[in-house]
């Protein structure tokens, strides 16, 4: 989703091939900084009492409400759109303001943490495991979502298919929906793979579509213990990722009633957690 052309940047590159010397130029996936505050609207109309710098994130430009407006949900800081005033993205200067309604006490609590975002590790520094374990307003567990083994093996080519910027670059994440039926066209790419999760469940967010109890969350990255919760979050019953899972996002899996996919490629894939939503 988004704008291909503003996600790559064309430079010189020297390419060596079976001894061959080329001067030619290389399409790359553009990464810059996004600053995500936060703000309280004063007595005065269209004025601000209070902002707080909440993270700073190394991402592909595009989307950058929808990023925004998805990390500060999957982090536990807003509990709903209704919760917003307003988004004012300036992606010239590389930062998005979030307006809230007012601070609750959860948003407190959760402003007290500093967030720094690189696009390979995502939150980064966190005081401790049960401050990762945000609290979820959704379960998995009454989720009517039930795919097959044939859907899910056809998913990571079609995939590719929506990809216009890995397809330049080869170096970009994507995250999607899909449910029984296949992919849906919701995709979204960024350098970060939690980026890319965070723009689709703000888009999410924005129209109104949670929770995702009758979608899927497929990511062509590797399963981390963060996307699992980030899937959580949106209500997904199911992850389904083209690389490897790590062990703390299989427990959360199992803890959360979810179902969790890994090594999803080349016509086959792994169960981790929940086998029960796959039929054969």
């Amino acid at each position: 989703m988004g704008d291909a052309a503003a996600c790559e940047r064309r430079v010189p590159v020297r390419k060596f091939s079976g001894g061959d010397v080329v001067e030619a130029e290389d399409r790359v996936a553009v990464e810059e900084p996004l600053e995500i505050i936060i703000g309280w609207p004063a007595e005065t109309e269209d004025s601000i009492a209070e902002t707080r710098n909440i993270a700073v994130t190394m991402r592909t430009p595009g989307n950058d409400a929808e990023l925004a407006l998805g990390f500060l949900f999957t982090e536990g800081l807003i509990p709903s759109a209704d919760a917003v005033v307003d988004v004012r993205a300036e992606p010239n200067l590389n930062r998005v303001t979030v307006i809230l309604r007012e601070v609750t006490e959860s948003s407190a609590a959760a402003l007290k943490r500093n967030f720094y975002m690189t696009s390979s590790c995502g939150v980064c520094g966190k005081a401790s495991i049960d401050a990762i374990r945000t609290h979820a307003q959704f379960s998995a567990a009454g989720a009517e979502l039930r795919i097959t083994a044939e859907s899910l093996v056809s998913l990571p080519q079609r995939l590719k298919e929506y990809q216009a910027v890995f397809r330049g670059t080869g170096s970009i994440h994507a995250a999607a929906l899909f449910d029984a039926q296949g992919l849906r066209p919701e995709v979204f790419e960024d350098v970060g793979r939690h980026n890319a999760v965070d723009k689709l469940v703000g888009a999410m967010l924005r129209a109104g579509q949670l929770p995702l109890h009758r979608a899927g969350l497929l990511v062509s990255g590797r399963a981390s213990f963060e996307l699992v919760q980030k899937a959580r979050m949106a209500g997904c019953a199911i992850l389904a990722s083209v690389g490897a899972p790590s062990s703390l996002a299989i427990d959360l899996a199992w803890d959360s009633d979810m179902t969790l996919i890994g090594f999803l490629r080349d016509g086959r894939f792994n169960v981790y957690a929940g086998p029960a939503r796959v039929d054969s």
